[in-house]
């Protein structure tokens, strides 16, 4: 719980709240958990502050700043971070609604891929352009489209560094299907996941068709409930297609058992016949799975200066 001392000096306000830090540099506030909603606290200095589970709803912390403090679970409920300092702060677990994002950089910011959003929130082009490196669940949370995550490393100027990648899978798969995506998000790959990412309502073979044509490469999951799957042909067909449409490698399998290596199927003996299949047969032992992930991150890194 929050330190009685520390609520009454913040009650005075901000400016004797920042005198008082500038005396006691070696304290560190404790306000976890408190109620601090409807507050102006525009450029306080908050620096190293305990503010874990704390509720900042409705709060102006515009030019603050919070380098280094703890704001794990903390509600941020249409809160506005204008010019706010956050290098080195933790978010693990906040509570995102309508909060606003302007000129921020979230670069040095942990625990920004355990958010909780609740509703989408306001970011500016210059926290766009700014943050490098975050996650793309946090981005996806705060409600930017497809369409500008895949444009964003363009407009930060940064080089493309991984593809993105359309993944097809059976749904008997689900459980390696939904820790591949969750990791290669939080790696930075821009990938497209059908259960997840088609819009309600959308007619799902044309979701999933323009979702291949329109990725760089296409991470195909074999198994033995993929291979007896239709829906999974259909996609591998799309993009052998792409491959004769781009005259490029498009599909990239892995497989999670043998089947791929026995089946008569002709799609996937062809598979078998012309490409080196990456191995998570062993994906439930930790230390197989991150090696097996490892080597499709480096098959997923543009090479000679390309670019996803």
């Amino acid at each position: 719980m929050a330190d009685e001392e520390h609520l009454e000096i913040l009650k005075s306000g901000v400016k004797a709240w920042n005198k008082w830090r500038e005396k006691n540099k070696d304290v560190i506030p404790d306000l976890s958990n408190a109620e601090i909603s409807n507050t102006s606290l525009y450029a306080i200095n908050f620096i190293g502050a305990n503010l874990s589970g704390a509720d900042l709803s409705l709060t102006d912390l515009s030019v603050a700043d919070l380098r280094g403090a703890n704001l794990s679970n903390a509600a941020l409920a249409a809160a506005v971070l204008r010019g706010t300092k956050l290098s080195g702060a933790n978010l693990d677990g906040a509570i995102l609604l309508d909060t606003v994002f302007g000129n921020i950089d979230l670069t040095e910011v942990s625990g920004l891929e355990n958010i909780q959003h609740r509703t989408a929130c306001v970011v500016d082009h210059h926290t766009l352009q700014r943050s490098k490196d975050v996650p793309i669940s946090f981005w996806r949370g705060c409600g930017l489209p497809d369409a500008l995550i895949d444009y964003m490393p363009s407009l930060s100027g940064d080089a493309i560094q991984f593809y993105s990648c359309f993944i097809s899978y059976s749904s008997k798969d689900q459980e390696f299907a939904d820790r591949l995506h969750a990791d290669l998000q939080n790696a930075g790959v821009r990938c497209w996941f059908a259960p997840h990412d088609l819009p309600i309502g959308a007619k799902t073979w044309d979701g999933t068709d323009q979702a291949i044509r329109t990725r760089d490469k296409v991470l195909l999951i074999l198994s033995e409930g993929a291979i007896a799957s239709d829906w999974v042909e259909d996609e591998v067909t799309t993009a052998f297609a792409e491959e004769r449409r781009r005259d490029e490698l498009v599909l990239f399998p892995v497989r999670l058992d043998n089947s791929v290596m026995e089946t008569r199927e002709a799609w996937a003996g062809k598979l078998r016949d012309n490409r080196n299949i990456g191995d998570f047969t062993s994906w439930k032992d930790h230390d197989a799975y991150k090696r097996s992930f490892n080597r499709v991150l480096r098959d997923l890194k543009p090479t000679n200066g390309e670019e996803g």
